[in-house]
C-alpha cells in the first residue's frame, strides 16, 4: 500500500497489522473455520495491539486514530481471515460505535474502556426475520413502565452477540408512534438479563470462525437509563452507522480481494502445465490483471470515503459506492482465484475456497448491494 499515500504512522500500522495477520492470524485460519470456532486468543491479540480503539478518543481508553485507521487493519486482516476481520469491524463499528457517538457520559466510562481494549465485545440488534433492507419494519417492541423499558421480539444475524466476553446487545425497537410512523428507539441490553436468550450460533455457507446468533426478547426489563441516544432517534442513529460500516466493510474487502490475487499469483508461477508454469498461459494473465484492476479500483474508492469521513464531509454516496465496489472486487476475485487454482480451489484448506465462501455476505451484510445502488441511485437524482 506504499503508493497509496499513506503516512509513516498509517504505513507503519499496516505493516504492523499485516505482520500480526500472517503470523497469528493466518496459521489458525483453516481449523477455526473447520470447526466454527472463533479464536478468543487472536482476539485479545487484537486487543493487545490497540485494533479494537483505534478511531476512538484516548480519554475513553482509545489510541486517538480516525476511521482510516481502522480500515488499513481492516484490510489487513480480510486478506487472511475475513471471520477475524468482521469480528474486529462488527465490535468497533456495531459494538462500540453506538456507545461513542450516542451514548451518554455514563454508558461510555461504563463499556467503553473494556470495548476498546477488547476485553469486551457487544452487538448491533438491528435486523429481524421480517425487517432486513427494510429495517424500518422494526417490529420489535419496548414500552416504558415506570423506570423499566419491556422489551419483547427477535433479531437475527447478530455478530458477536454470543461470545464468552460479550458484555451487551444494543437492539433497536419500536417505541411509540409520531404522526402514524413508528417510533424507533436503541436500547442496550445487557446479556444475561432475564428473559434475554442468545439463540444457538448458526450454520452460515461461510465466516464459520466469527460469532452469530438469533436472539430473542421475552418481556426483557432493563432501566430506562439504558436507552442510547434520544428516543425516536434510533433509525436515524442506525442509519449513521450504517454509512460507516459500509466503509469498513469495503476495506475488508479490499483486502480479501487482494488475497486472492495475491495466492492466485504464487499459484499460477508454480504451476505447471503441459511443460510450463500457468503463470505462461496469457489467458491467465488476463484473469490476474482483472483481478489487480479490481483490488486497485476497490482500495481508491474506500480510501476516498473514508478520507471523507474523518475530514467532517458528507460521505454517505461515496460510502456506497466504496461497498459496491469493493465487495463485487471480494466475490469476482474469490471466483476467478478458485478457477485458476482447479481441484485444489475446491478444497477448504487453500484459502481461495474460503474467501469464496466468506466472500458472497459482502455483497449482503450492512446494506445489500443493491441498497447500494438505491442510494447511488438517489445521489444521482433518478431515484
Amino acid at each position: 500500500m506504499e503508493h497509496f499515500n499513506l503516512s509513516e504512522e498509517e504505513s507503519a500500522l499496516a505493516d504492523m497489522v499485516r505482520e500480526f495477520a500472517e503470523g497469528v492470524v493466518a496459521p489458525q485460519a483453516y481449523e477455526a473455520d473447520r470447526t466454527h470456532t472463533l479464536n478468543m486468543n487472536v482476539v485479545a491479540g487484537m486487543g493487545e495491539l490497540g485494533l479494537f480503539g483505534l478511531p476512538f478518543a484516548e480519554e475513553y481508553g482509545g489510541q486517538g486514530g480516525d476511521y482510516f485507521a481502522l480500515c488499513i487493519a481492516l484490510e489487513a486482516l480480510g486478506r487472511v481471515d475475513q471471520s477475524i476481520a468482521i469480528t474486529l469491524e462488527a465490535g468497533v463499528s456495531l459494538g462500540a460505535m453506538p456507545i461513542y457517538r450516542f451514548g451518554n457520559e455514563d454508558q461510555k466510562a461504563e463499556y467503553l474502556p473494556d470495548l476498546l481494549a477488547g476485553k469486551a465485545l457487544a452487538g448491533f440488534g438491528l435486523t429481524e426475520p421480517e425487517a432486513g433492507s427494510d429495517a424500518g419494519a422494526t417490529r420489535t417492541t419496548a414500552r416504558l413502565e415506570g423506570d423499566e423499558w419491556v422489551i419483547n421480539g427477535s433479531k437475527q444475524f447478530i455478530t458477536n452477540s454470543g461470545t464468552l466476553i460479550t458484555r451487551f446487545v444494543t437492539a433497536t425497537a419500536v417505541t411509540g408512534e409520531t404522526d402514524g410512523r413508528k417510533e424507533i428507539s436503541t436500547i442496550l441490553v445487557p446479556n444475561g438479563t432475564p428473559g434475554f436468550t442468545v439463540e444457538p450460533a448458526y450454520d452460515k455457507l461461510g465466516w464459520h470462525a466469527s460469532d452469530t446468533h438469533p436472539l430473542t426478547f421475552d418481556n426483557v426489563r432493563v432501566p430506562a437509563a439504558n436507552l442510547v441516544g434520544q428516543r425516536g432517534r434510533g433509525f436515524a442513529n442506525f442509519l449513521h452507522i450504517l454509512d460507516e460500516g459500509r466503509i469498513a466493510i469495503a476495506a475488508l474487502s479490499t483486502g480479501a480481494a487482494e488475497g486472492c490475487l495475491e495466492a492466485a499469483v504464487e499459484y499460477s508461477k508454480s504451476r505447471t502445465v503441459f511443460g510450463s508454469s500457468l503463470a505462461t498461459r496469457q489467458g491467465i494473465q488476463f484473469m490476474l490483471a482483472r483481478m489487480q484492476q479490481r483490488v486497485h479500483g476497490a482500495r481508491l474508492a474506500w480510501h476516498y470515503a473514508a478520507r471523507l469521513r474523518d475530514a467532517g464531509k458528507p460521505f454517505k454516496t461515496e460510502a456506497a459506492l466504496a461497498k459496491l465496489t469493493a465487495s463485487d472486487a471480494a466475490m469476482d476475485n474469490a471466483r476467478d482465484a478458485t478457477q485458476i487454482f482447479g481441484g485444489n480451489g475446491f478444497m477448504n484448506e487453500f484459502p481461495v475456497a474460503r474467501h469464496y465462501r466468506d466472500s458472497k455476505i459482502l455483497e449482503i451484510g450492512e446494506g445489500t448491494n443493491e441498497v447500494q445502488l438505491l442510494l447511488i441511485a438517489r445521489a444521482l437524482g433518478v431515484a
